[in-house]
């Protein structure tokens, strides 16, 4: 096996930090922002909701609403 090949264990990255996203800085996807304001609504913390907000800040608010709804 070829321990230098990330095809041959292509799960050992499935989770990066979002500051490392080569593509962090764009803006949030819609379906990041369709989930972060429904999120936010069913943890009553409007203020985690902003449309302006990049793609790894959207990741990071939707985590920490997860965890404080105990979805994580």
């Amino acid at each position: 096996m070829d321990d230098t090949n990330p095809k041959t264990h292509p799960t050992d990255n499935a989770q990066k930090d979002p500051d490392a996203w080569v593509s962090g800085d764009d803006p949030m996807t819609g379906a990041q922002a369709s989930y972060l304001k429904t999120l936010s609504e069913q943890a009553d913390d409007p203020e985690a909701f902003d449309e302006k907000i990049d793609k790894a800040e959207a990741s990071r608010r939707i985590d920490a609403l997860k965890e404080k709804l105990g979805q994580s």
